[in-house]
């Protein structure tokens, strides 16, 4: 009866052993099919066109900003200074 239990036991371990293995040249035969790089490209397209729009927003957000500001300086009599233009210190730090 032991040596039953025994090969009860080695069977159990080389089936799943065959099932891994089948299971693994499975995997590999399907990474070798998949487009791995296309679909690397393609995601990196869409995170380039991604950052382009946030990069637009972002723009057009600063520049409706600066046009606010100058309005509000505006209504208190202020001369506002034009978008990018620095800001002279009249003083020493």
């Amino acid at each position: 009866m032991p040596i039953h239990g025994l090969l009860a036991k080695a069977g159990s371990t080389v089936v799943t052993g065959l099932v891994g293995a089948a299971a693994y040249d499975a995997a590999r035969t399907v990474i070798r099919k998949a487009p791995l790089r296309e679909g690397a490209i393609i995601a990196t397209t869409w995170g380039i066109r991604g950052t382009r729009r946030a990069e637009e927003v972002a723009e057009s957000v600063r520049l409706n900003t600066s046009d606010i500001v100058a309005e509000a300086k505006g209504r208190l009599g202020e001369e506002s200074t034009p978008p990018g233009a620095a800001v002279a210190h009249d003083h020493e730090h």
